[in-house]
C-alpha cells in the first residue's frame, strides 16, 4: 500500500518538530496546486502543560524551511498552518488521557450512561474518574462520586469538558500581583475613594 501525501509528509517532519522539543499529532494536507493546505498538529508528548504561542511559531517555522527543502514537493505553492489539537479533539489515546489529567472529562462507556468527572489517573489500560453526581436543584453544588477504573476496551470516546464558570475567577496570587493601576484599570467605574 502507498503512502498518502500527509503520511509522507508527516513522517519527514517528525524529526524537526521532535527537535523543537514537542510531538507530532498529525499532518492533513488538503487542496491541490496553488489552494493546497499544509495542516499540522502538535502538542507535547506528556505532561499536561499548553504549547506556548511562541512555541507555535518556533516549530511553524521550522517546519516552513522543512517543507521548502523537502525534494518531494513539487514547488507549487502552499499554506501552512500549525496548531494543538484544542480541547475539541476526541481522547483516543493513552497519552491524550495522560495529557488531560486533572481535567473534567466526559466518557461514553459501553452499555451504560455516559459519566461526566475529573480525571486522576490515566495509564496504559485504562483510566480512573472520580464522577461528578449532578446536583438534584438550580443552585445546589453537585456532589463527586467514589473513585470509577474504567478499561480503555469499555470507553466508546471520550472528551475534555470546558467549564466556563472558572474562567471568571481570579486566584489571590494574581489579585497579590497587581499594581494599582492595574487593579484600577480592571474596575473602571470605581475612583480611588472606592466610588
Amino acid at each position: 500500500m502507498s503512502q498518502t501525501e500527509s503520511e509522507r509528509i508527516a513522517e519527514y517532519l517528525r524529526p524537526t518538530v521532535t527537535a523543537a522539543g514537542l510531538f507530532l499529532e498529525a499532518v492533513d494536507v488538503k487542496g491541490q496546486g496553488k489552494d493546497r493546505i499544509v495542516q499540522v498538529l502538535v502538542d507535547y508528548e506528556e505532561g499536561t502543560a499548553s504549547v506556548t504561542l511562541d512555541e507555535i511559531s518556533d516549530v511553524s517555522q521550522a517546519i516552513s524551511t522543512a517543507l521548502d527543502a523537502d525534494p518531494a514537493l513539487d514547488q507549487s505553492p502552499y499554506e501552512l498552518e500549525v496548531s494543538t489539537p484544542g480541547v475539541s479533539r476526541p481522547l483516543t489515546e493513552p497519552r491524550h488521557w495522560r495529557r488531560n489529567v486533572g481535567r473534567t472529562v466526559r466518557v461514553n462507556i459501553m452499555g451504560q450512561e455516559n459519566v461526566t468527572g475529573e480525571l486522576i489517573d490515566a495509564r496504559e489500560d485504562g483510566i480512573t474518574l472520580v464522577p461528578v453526581i449532578e446536583a438534584p436543584k438550580k443552585g445546589m453544588k453537585s456532589k463527586r462520586g467514589e473513585p470509577q477504573d474504567i478499561e480503555f476496551s469499555q470507553i466508546r470516546r471520550g472528551n475534555v469538558e470546558v467549564d466556563f464558570s472558572a474562567a471568571d475567577k481570579v486566584s489571590d496570587e494574581d489579585l497579590e500581583a497587581l499594581d494599582e493601576e492595574d487593579f484600577d484599570a480592571l474596575n473602571p467605574e470605581e475612583d480611588s475613594n472606592g466610588h
